[in-house]
């Protein structure tokens, strides 16, 4: 909503009709362009800021990803890890719950 430069009465009174309108025209012309020159500056900024923010926003999910994926590959080894020694408890108590099975068979079967 551009403002309109007015100017005094005296203004008007010493310079005449056409020369204050005149200035007046000229100031609004300015005016113009100096809101012309601010739009264009403001969108070139802006245009600079959303390009840093996209940037940004793309090297922080790139950083989370290969977190997450550091986090996989260390649950990965954990759950390796894990069954490992699963096994290695459960083997010798499997093979005892077996042994005693086939004493005490072997034992009913002797009668």
């Amino acid at each position: 909503m551009p403002v309109t430069a007015r100017l005094s009465k005296r203004f008007y009174d010493a310079f005449g009709e056409e020369i204050a309108n005149e200035l007046v025209d000229w100031f609004n012309a300015v005016d113009d362009t100096y809101r012309a020159d601010l739009r264009e500056l403001n969108e070139l900024n802006f245009s600079r800021f959303d390009a840093k923010l996209e940037q940004r926003l793309a090297e922080s999910d790139a950083r989370w990803e290969q977190r997450i994926a550091e986090l996989r590959v260390e649950i990965q080894k954990t759950r390796a890890d894990l069954v490992k020694w699963m096994f290695a408890f459960w083997a010798p108590t499997a093979l005892a719950v077996i042994g005693t099975g086939a004493g005490v068979v072997s034992l009913l079967l002797r009668r």
